[in-house]
């Protein structure tokens, strides 16, 4: 079968410059499609092509496809949704293909896409259903396959939870990266410089914060990779830089993790490495964050999220301030970069952006990222505000807008978002 895979375009609104003529606040997704090259991988036997619209807005003209697609599989953020949509619809009356949506929205909020003009729908981890959804495809069975939900005339057909285990990776099979090999330079990252290639090492996460879609993806498990797939997906992106593994928790289990940053040196792997951590992890094992900068660990993205225990018990992180500072701190010394995302509530007033501010300006982090607090639907935290919700078009779950009411003024409120991301690059002195 001709099966063709889209990575939508860079989209979404922004509430600041539509409305307040704020232009500076942006939310730009620029890495490689990794759960595509992802599915392409188990989809031996057929002809398999990306479009990576964010690489590449041309990609579906006529002259830049190598076939008439007979499945044509999308995927997409919350933010993405009504774009995949209108995709989907263009792409069902060009090609007359059978249409699959997947990703994280269609994963949080699948009934999203019940639509007369999507045929299927894949809920969480889809490297092995999707396989199985091509395959009864092309045997012409019927589609009874858990994780796969059918849609008839806009109506979705009964549904079958699928529980997630190690076979849903699909170890053995490697990302397709050849696919896009074509856009490898525009795949970088903002402060690591240079080629920056995608490698997951595990699925899901331990913890399950309110505000966060990935444990959807896995219904709840945290699922691992062997070490031995990771060296080769690592050793496969020979053209890259730096190697961004793109876990929700990459260290999730401390001895997983400790074997794997040996392998990574008995591999003779000299690639500076970006992971994802845990403040709590850093405190229990220090240890295991100094071999690992050994290993070529050179920058821990770390979700701080609030700077008041209380809000951080609201949230569901499991940790507290105490925890994150002296996390902060073992990683300095060992040499560690620190990237730190933020949450920053609509409910803010003018001190708590002055000690958010404040407490970013001494905090030793070297990138702050903040993001607006947004409940993605299907998470307990939209379960929580939904009534306080809003903003229903999902163009403006960006990270970067309001969806329920601020409560200062809301341009105030934007301009100090503003000045607050200016601030943070400010600190931002990439060595």
């Amino acid at each position: 079968m001709n099966i063709l895979l889209i990575n939508p375009p860079n989209c979404g609104r922004s509430i600041p410059e539509e409305s307040y003529g704020i232009s500076t606040i942006k939310m730009i997704f620029r890495g490689e499609p990794l759960c595509l090259e992802t599915l392409a991988g188990n989809l031996w036997g057929h002809s398999v092509w990306i479009a990576d619209l964010k690489a590449d807005p041309l990609a579906l003209e006529s002259d830049r496809l190598p076939f008439s697609p007979d499945v044509i599989g999308l995927t997409g953020v919350t933010c993405e949704a009504n774009t995949v949509l209108s995709l989907a619809e263009t792409l069902k009356f060009r090609f007359g293909a059978t249409i699959v949506i997947g990703g994280h929205h269609a994963s949080c909020d699948p009934l999203f896409f019940s639509r007369p003009f999507v045929d299927h729908v894949v809920v969480g981890l889809g490297k092995a259903s999707f396989r199985e959804l091509i395959n009864a495809l092309e045997n012409e069975t019927p589609v009874d396959i858990p994780g796969i939900i059918n849609i008839r005339s806009g109506i979705p057909a009964p549904f079958t939870r699928r529980r997630y285990t190690f076979a849903d990776l699909v170890d053995d099979k490697a990302p397709r990266y050849d696919l896009v090999k074509s856009h490898r330079d525009q795949y970088v990252m903002s402060g690591v410089g240079g080629k920056v290639g995608f490698v997951a090492s595990a699925f899901g996460c331990t913890h399950g914060c309110a505000f966060c879609c990935i444990p959807t993806v896995t219904g709840g498990r945290y699922l691992l990779h062997s070490n031995e797939a990771v060296i080769r997906d690592i050793q496969t992106l020979w053209d890259v830089s730096t190697i961004r593994l793109v876990d929700a928790n990459t260290f999730g289990n401390a001895e997983t993790a400790t074997n794997l940053a040996h392998q990574v040196m008995q591999a003779g792997i000299h690639k500076p490495l970006v992971a994802d951590v845990r403040a709590d992890t850093v405190v229990r094992h220090p240890e295991l964050f100094s071999l690992w900068h050994r290993a070529g660990l050179r920058v821990a993205v770390i979700g701080f999220e609030e700077i008041d225990d209380n809000r951080l018990i609201m949230l569901d992180k499991r940790s507290s301030v105490q925890t994150h500072i002296a996390a902060t701190r073992i990683l300095k010394n060992i040499g560690i970069q620190i990237v730190g995302d933020f949450i920053v509530s609509p409910d803010y007033t003018e001190m708590e952006f002055d000690r958010l501010t404040d407490f970013i300006g001494t905090s030793g982090i070297d990138l702050p990222l903040p993001a607006v607090l947004t409940p993605i639907p299907g998470t307990p935290l939209h379960q929580t505000l939904k009534s306080d919700i809003h903003i229903d078009d999902l163009d403006y779950y960006t990270f970067t807008n309001a969806v329920v009411p601020t409560k200062m003024p809301e341009e105030r409120f934007y301009r100090r978002y503003a000045a607050l991301l200016d601030h943070c690059l400010a600190c931002f002195h990439p060595k």
